[in-house]
């Protein structure tokens, strides 16, 4: 398959005109081709999005362990351009992770494909659990880490801690090893977060959110990581989440290379008004409502997409080559996987997505196919 007359971001995110050339699922060729394809010249060609945080959408939550529902997730997220995707699990009982991480590994995709597992808890601090259930929050422990890692198939690619928690300097060590260990859900002063980074820690689990703050006498959670260069740092970019001016500064802060975009949507996205299920907790998306709730109204997830988030970060003022790479290289680099997808690349796999003008879907392929 050959893709004629492209406009497209490159392995740079520059923006380049030319041929590319599909074999088998990956990206063969780049330039101008002596060859015959498709013209694709009124359209603008982008790396597929990747969303690393995602507990469900379209009815189907990771956590379900089911199959129908990562049927439903995989091919509502193609939907939206997003061509690769980490079931993200909520803090719940170790035989229920179990289930849900042996089943996942070994889900073959209807839509988008699995790029890893993400474990969110449930080693996290009760003070800051959101919509975790608090039932099941509990001390880390590498013998259970260890369970998963091997009943999941060495596919957990990232997991969330409160350092502060339990005594976690040695398990961030031996961890971090086989995945990205992530703060977050965490009540952790700057220095207990400074620590934690010298230990291991590379990534933050939606700023802001379920974290300390940044103040003027205490940088918190918030102000540590954005301040130190080795951490990367997920953004709930639905406009309710994160406001607009604050989404500004935090991308002043990591620049184009740090931020990662995230959904953090749960199995109501997509489907309007009504009530859920998250981590076996009622949630509630409610008319003109922009995320999910519990019922005393604390935010519980997003109903959102990368795509939409995508669309708002332009709205909002963030340039289009730090928007596009903090939802396509950024998350693939995050999770390790940078080498296979998140760009356009000879050898990589060919997730291309197609937008018009107004940056609104036409087109979608996952390992050439067109989705």
């Amino acid at each position: 398959m050959i893709f004629k007359n492209c406009t497209f971001y490159n392995e740079f995110f520059e923006k380049e005109f030319g041929d590319i050339e599909i074999e088998n699922g990956i990206i063969k060729q780049i330039g101008i081709l002596a060859k015959e394809g498709r013209d694709m010249s009124r359209l603008i060609l982008i790396p597929g999005f990747v969303d690393i945080h995602i507990h469900g959408c379209g009815g189907g939550d990771a956590s379900d362990a089911s199959k129908e529902s990562l049927d439903i997730m995989s091919k509502e997220l193609a939907r939206h351009g997003i061509t690769s995707f980490c079931p993200t699990t909520m803090t719940l009982s170790q035989n229920r992770l179990v289930d849900i991480v042996s089943l996942t590994a070994k889900y073959e995709s209807k839509g988008a494909k699995i790029a890893g597992i993400n474990l969110e808890g449930p080693y996290i601090a009760i003070s800051k659990k959101g919509a975790q259930n608090g039932n099941y929050i509990r001390k880390g422990s590498l013998d259970e880490f260890n369970e998963l890692y091997t009943a999941g198939d060495e596919k957990i690619k990232l997991i969330t801690i409160a350092p502060e928690a339990f005594e976690s300097d040695e398990f961030i060590k031996n961890v971090s090893k086989k995945c990205t260990v992530s703060i977050g859900h965490s009540s952790a002063n700057s220095k207990e977060c400074k620590r934690a980074v010298d230990c291991g820690i590379r990534h933050a689990t939606h700023l802001f959110n379920a974290m300390t703050p940044m103040t003027h006498r205490e940088a918190g959670i918030a102000g540590t990581v954005l301040d130190d260069d080795r951490v990367m740092c997920e953004l709930i970019c639905d406009g309710g989440h994160i406001c607009p001016a604050v989404l500004r500064n935090a991308f002043d802060m990591l620049g184009e290379d740090r931020a990662v975009v995230v959904s953090d949507s749960m199995r109501g996205a997509g489907l309007g008004e009504g009530e859920f299920e998250l981590g076996g907790q009622q949630v509630f998306v409610k008319k003109n409502g922009g995320y999910a709730v519990l019922s005393d109204g604390t935010i519980a997830a997003s109903i959102t997409n990368i795509h939409t988030e995508f669309k708002n970060l332009i709205r909002f003022g963030i340039d289009f080559k730090t928007a596009l790479k903090s939802c396509t290289i950024n998350p693939a680099r995050a999770i390790k996987e940078d080498n296979k997808i998140g760009s356009i690349q000879t050898g990589k796999c060919a997730d291309l997505v197609f937008l018009d003008e107004n940056m609104d879907i036409k087109e979608v392929y996952i390992n050439g196919i067109l989705a």
